[in-house]
């Protein structure tokens, strides 16, 4: 399964698109951590560590945008990929979407391969990137004497 039981924070206050994703990304082997807001969206981070965050960007109270600058902003979090799932993703909207702090976008209406194609690119770039990033600590020569 493609997902192996891989966390994704899914943060959605339409329902309908809740229901449509979380079934997909369940089907796919991914297991689903549901926020409402951008507000809970802190509070279920403060709780599990997620692979991954699907974040919309119209969300009552904090918006999907703040709510990323914050996550990214904490060292423990900064790491996680954010895609933010946007219904306003015209072209020339991607530049604008990275420039705000995420890692990738997924239009809506929700197509079923381009989601798990952004998931499963996202998680691996992540996993490349942490490779590096301890081979990296493993060559660079201690300090200490």
């Amino acid at each position: 399964m493609q997902g192996s039981g891989q966390k994704v924070l899914l943060v959605e206050d339409n329902h309908m698109n809740m229901v449509l994703v979380k079934e997909i990304l369940t089907m796919n082997g991914y297991e689903i951590i549901e926020a409402g807001s951008g507000t809970e969206a802190l509070t279920s981070l403060a709780a599990v560590r997620p692979d991954i965050i699907l974040m919309d960007l119209h969300l009552p109270g904090m918006d999907g945008i703040t709510a990323t600058r914050i996550i990214k902003s904490d060292e423990r979090n900064k790491a996680i990929p954010i895609l933010a799932l946007t219904a306003s993703a015209m072209r020339g909207e991607e530049d604008k979407i990275l420039r705000q702090g995420f890692d990738g976008y997924v239009a809506k209406p929700i197509e079923i391969k381009r989601l798990l194609e952004a998931i499963s690119t996202s998680l691996h770039t992540q996993r490349q990137l942490k490779a590096a990033l301890e081979k990296e600590k493993e060559t660079t020569p201690s300090s200490t004497p």
